[in-house]
């Protein structure tokens, strides 16, 4: 897989898809993914066009392909490595799939007017300042369109969530294996709120899905749904 000094994400996932390169039968929003709600958050699919923000390996984005029948589903990752993650185990689903190497802004903002759906889990609305991506979000979809993401309800560690729009730094390794940090946004349910509404959003709702797995590094998740203004 292709590299880049940058790319802070080229090992993530690549142990899995060693040994499982099939389409997902389920789709979950919650940190330990495996329980929950599914797809029924985004609504009824059927011919309308989808963009997954930090897809990742685009796993959620293939089961979306397949099983609900969108018109399309674009799944969307800066990461060098996941790109090619993605095309290597779902590039046979195009054109209903189509994987873009991009930041979640970047492209948004390419795309006015494009979307009827957006999502993210745990991706882009974790790991990119929501002052620049909302926006860019609401821009990106058609009037009406609708938004869900799940983020983190509470640090790892159990520390609480921001009550402000600030960033932590969270450790990563680049390609070389050196230890660095990189930006994830962990705030608190008002603070989506208040972002959501500024950028054009109505219509928010939080749902708190609680950890189903016990240790150090579980976390409650945020499941929240907004819609764009008309």
């Amino acid at each position: 897989m292709t590299t880049t000094p940058s790319d802070l994400w080229h090992r993530y996932g690549r142990t899995r898809a060693e040994h499982d390169r099939a389409v997902p039968d389920t789709f979950h929003w919650n940190w330990s993914q495996d329980s929950g709600p599914g797809p029924e958050a985004l609504g009824d699919l059927s011919e309308l066009v989808v963009g997954d923000l930090g897809a990742g390996s685009a796993r959620h984005a293939a089961h979306l392909a397949v099983h609900h029948r969108p018109t399309r589903v674009v799944a969307v990752d800066a990461s060098p490595a996941q790109y090619e993650m993605a095309r290597d185990l779902f590039g046979h689903l195009a054109p209903r799939l189509r994987i873009v190497p991009s930041d979640a802004v970047s492209h948004l903002r390419a795309t006015a007017g494009t979307y009827d759906v957006l999502y993210s889990v745990f991706g882009a609305l974790d790991f990119t300042d929501p002052r620049e991506l909302l926006p860019a979000a609401a821009a990106a979809l058609r009037p009406g369109g609708r938004l869900a993401f799940s983020t983190l309800a509470h640090y790892l560690s159990g520390a609480p969530a921001q009550t402000d729009v600030v960033a932590a730094a969270v450790p990563a390794k680049t390609p070389a294996g050196e230890a660095t940090t990189m930006r994830r946004w962990v705030l608190q349910e008002q603070v989506w709120v208040k972002l959501l509404d500024e950028a054009g959003f109505t219509g928010t709702g939080v749902d708190v899905l609680p950890l189903t797995a016990e240790g150090p590094h579980t976390a409650d998740t945020l499941l929240v749904t907004a819609v764009r203004r008309p």
